[in-house]
């Protein structure tokens, strides 16, 4: 179509078209030159809209009109793909994709994705679901992705913009007391009870202890080194590697009171050799997560406590009987392989010396616990009645 008249600017430029609308072009950073993909009813309006870009190429805020034009699920998925993350964390990220991102919106470009958007599926996820924790992981996975796409200058600004979406209210973790905690060990098995003590008084990550190896552990010492986790992902495969933090990497002073059941499980189940894994199945495998699962639940339920009662909740319970027995925070986050830049710079240093003291706390703390439920028998769990 023609232009009938046009007007020369400092900056863009304005034409009439014969209709009586108004466009309006300007020549990007490359020297493009860029049409607006609107036409405008007066010629206020185009000028308008040039002075609007102008300002955003000063302040650096242009971005390309085509720049959002991406789609979210080739985005997403190339977002996963390119971090460094753990691999339990590729797999819920994959999870959190699959059945709670792409559906809604893995078929639109970046730029299609608008705070309205946002909020509408967020509402339909928690009335069809009930899933407070797993849609709250859901929203910070999509902010995270989309803040990158406007680092990425694909889109001016996040559209997750809903306080406090991405918070999870936990629930109070359970604590265990001393005679759960055997109860547990003894419902489990005999060959799994040293996990359930190592989960309660190392106390060690399921992943670590998937990881251990009898050169790990020092029997005269009574001390576990914990080097490597192998956590098993959601196809069942292990994925040995780093612990969870360089603070994972550390000896762990077990209590006195495990000497027998360390020493009898070396014995009786641990694989053979020094490179030999501490805990395998019954048919001389690596323990699978699933399976031990199905031993955990039941052991549990004749136990009493609740449905919601994890094993990784013993790390917790190991925690405040650590606490209890004298540790200060600091010698429990060492305990438990716990770090942070703020710790870091805030607590105090938890040597060897100061873990064997934690050690003999604890060590006396459940022996105490232990006489109080069974005062006539001084050797009751302790494995010296089940090793003879």
């Amino acid at each position: 179509m023609a232009n009938k008249k046009g007007n020369r600017r400092r900056f863009g430029a304005v034409r009439q078209y014969r209709s009586g609308s108004w466009t309006a072009s300007y020549l990007g950073p490359g020297g493009e030159r860029i049409r607006a993909e609107e036409t405008f009813e007066t010629k206020k309006d185009a000028e308008i809209w040039l002075s609007q870009i102008e300002a955003d190429l000063t302040r650096g805020d242009w971005r390309a009109p085509d720049a959002g034009a991406v789609n979210f699920r080739v985005y997403a998925e190339k977002w996963v793909e390119e971090r460094e993350l753990a691999v339990r964390t590729v797999d819920l990220y994959t999870h959190l994709l699959r059945l709670y991102l792409l559906p809604a919106f893995g078929t639109l470009d970046l730029d299609e994705i608008t705070a309205p958007r946002v909020r509408e599926w967020r509402a339909e996820r928690l009335r069809a679901t009930g899933a407070k924790t797993t849609v709250a992981k859901s929203y910070r996975l999509l902010k995270a992705i989309m803040e990158t796409a406007v680092d990425d200058e694909l889109i001016s600004r996040n559209p997750c913009r809903i306080k406090g979406a991405g918070k999870e209210s936990a629930a109070e973790r359970r604590i265990a007391t001393v005679a759960q905690i055997d109860a547990l060990a003894d419902a489990i098995g005999i060959r799994w009870r040293l996990m359930v003590y190592l989960g309660a008084y190392g106390p060690m990550r399921p992943e670590e202890l998937a990881g251990l190896r009898r050169r790990d552990v020092d029997l005269d010492a009574l001390t576990i080194r914990v080097r490597v986790a192998e956590p098993e992902r959601t196809n069942g495969q292990r994925a040995p590697g780093e612990t969870k933090s360089d603070a994972g990497v550390r000896s762990v002073v077990l209590p006195a009171f495990l000497h027998k059941d360390v020493k009898r499980h070396l014995a009786w189940y641990a694989e053979k050799g020094r490179d030999g894994l501490v805990f395998v199945g019954e048919k001389g495998a690596p323990f699978r997560r699933s399976s031990f699962g199905r031993k955990w639940r039941r052991a549990r339920t004749a136990v009493g406590l609740p449905d919601g009662f994890r094993f990784y909740d013993l790390r917790h319970t190991g925690h405040t009987l650590s606490t209890r027995s004298g540790a200060t925070l600091k010698d429990t986050m060492v305990r438990a392989g716990q770090s942070s830049e703020r710790a870091a710079l805030i607590y105090q240093h938890s040597d060897e010396e100061r873990q064997r003291d934690v050690a003999a706390g604890l060590d006396d703390l459940v022996r105490a616990e232990r006489a109080k439920h069974d005062p006539g028998d001084p050797t009751h769990h302790n494995g010296e009645a089940a090793e003879g």
